[in-house]
Parts: structure tokens; sequence; C-alpha cells
């Protein structure tokens, strides 16, 4: 017997706050992927590491929101804690391997290509392994080529944010690079979930899991309190809220006001001091 799937319970309420939430994460995520390219080798890692966090929180929140609106009418839907929480872990690490490829490579076209695979990749594991946690009265099942199709999705819409958030032309361009991101996250979720069928096995039993209300705080408040801080460091760095023409202004001034800029296109300039 087959599940009837409703993945809108909410109406366009889940969507819409789960696409916010993608985005905000992607926004602070790339600009910290940015920043990064302008910092000395021995700051970089820290910027990096900061911003693939900020990306999998942002995803993984998003995802948990778009969530709570799916049903299967016949069934409970409950959740593994243990596997909801490894989809975290394993997307942010994968997330941050294509993160760090883009980092430490200068934004070349090879790069941004491998990078933004990982990062799609790494966003499909998180979403495909959150599934696997949940627990109800049936068996998933998922149509290949639409899941096949999400893939797709989230790998093009990543890489397509990475090269626009490299390009650091202005704000424009960082708010179309964090859009992009929400859409890898978002696109991929709704796509693999237009993939799923239930298919009920009839038993009485309750499912094993915590249900959706028990995991709803630890889930939400870990992530968002991580994405305030997250905020706040870029707030308090001008020059991530910056488009490339005053990066490009800061790696004129002397070393004592920006450290050792290495922003790709950007040749370092030495400035002789003049005496007053």
């Amino acid at each position: 017997m087959q599940g009837t799937v409703d993945g809108f319970s909410y109406g366009l309420v889940t969507p819409v706050v789960a696409y916010v939430m993608a985005c905000l994460g992607g926004a602070l995520g790339l600009r910290c992927t940015t920043r990064a390219l302008l910092v000395r080798q021995s700051w970089r890692p820290g910027w990096l590491l900061l911003g693939s966090a900020a990306i999998g929180s942002g995803i993984w929140t998003m995802h948990f929101i778009a969530m709570m609106g799916f049903t299967v009418r016949e069934t409970p839907v409950h959740y593994d804690p243990a596997l909801t929480f490894a989809s975290l872990g394993a997307g942010v690490a994968m997330i941050g391997t294509g993160i760090f490829v883009v980092g430490y490579s200068g934004g070349t076209g090879a790069a941004l290509f491998t990078g933004g695979t990982v990062t799609g990749l790494g966003i499909a594991s998180m979403h495909y392994l959150g599934m696997a946690g949940l627990s109800l009265d049936g068996r998933l099942e998922y149509n290949t080529l639409t899941v096949a199709a999400s893939v797709a999705v989230a790998v093009v819409a990543a890489t397509t944010a990475l090269w626009t958030a490299v390009q650091a032309r202005g704000f424009l361009w960082s708010v179309g690079a964090s859009l992009l991101m929400g859409l890898a996250g978002t696109g991929l979720h709704y796509t693999g979930m237009a993939a799923v069928h239930v298919e009920l096995h009839g038993s009485t039993g309750a499912p094993d899991g915590a249900s959706s209300a028990e995991l709803l705080a630890p889930m939400l408040i870990g992530p968002l309190a991580f994405l305030l801080v997250a905020v706040v460091v870029v707030l308090f760095d001008p020059l991530l809220v910056l488009g490339r023409a005053e990066w490009t202004r800061a790696a004129l001034l002397p070393a004592a006001v920006v450290d050792e800029p290495t922003l790709v296109g950007v040749p370092p300039v030495h400035r002789t001091p003049q005496r007053r």
C-alpha cells in the first residue's frame, strides 16, 4: 500500500522560511570564502572553516524547517537522532572540502568546477543522509532520475554561487551568490522530495525515534546560535560587506592596514614610505 505524502503541510511557510535560512548561511559562508582570498596564509584556514560551517549550518537548518512540512497521512514520521546529526557532520565536511579547494586555488576555473561539484555533493549527502534518519511505518522509495536531477541542481547552483562570490564585484553580486547557494539547498531538497514514495508496511506498531517536536530545540538552537556569531563576525569586518572595488583599493594600502592581500587578480603592491 502506498502512503499519501504531503511536503507542504504548512503551505508556503516552510519553503519560504527554509529558503531564507539557506540564503543566510550561504551569504555568510560565501563572504567568508571571498575574505579568505584576501588575507595571509596563516589566517586563511580560519575564514574557510567559518565559511564552511556557516553554509552547512544554514542548509542543515533549511532541511529541518522544510521537513517540518513533510507528512505521511497514514503514519507518523519520526527521526533517528544519531543519523539526523550525522548528516550535519558529513555535510559540513564535504562542503568544507569544496570551499577549501576554492580558497586555496585562487578561484581558477578548474578549482571552481571541482570545489562547486564537491560542495553540491556535500549538500546532497546532507539531505539524503538526513532522509535516511526518518523512521515511519513504511519504506521510502526514490525515483532514480529525479534523485539524479536533484543532485545536478545542487552541483550547478553551488558551482555558480562560488563563481559569483569569487567575482566580488559589489553588493548585488554578493546577494546573487547568496540566492544561488540558497537555491542549491532548497532546489535539491524539494526536487529530491518529489522523488519520494512511501510503501506502507501496514503494521500497528509505533516507529522508533524522536518526533519532530522533540528534536526541534536541539536542531535549531545550535545552528542558529552559530549563524548569529557568524553574523557578528561579518558585521565587524567591513571588507566582508564590500565589493572587489573596495578590496582593490585596500590592496593598495600599507601592509599595516591590510594583512598581506592575496586577492585573485590584485597584484601585490610594495610602497616605499615617504619622508615628511
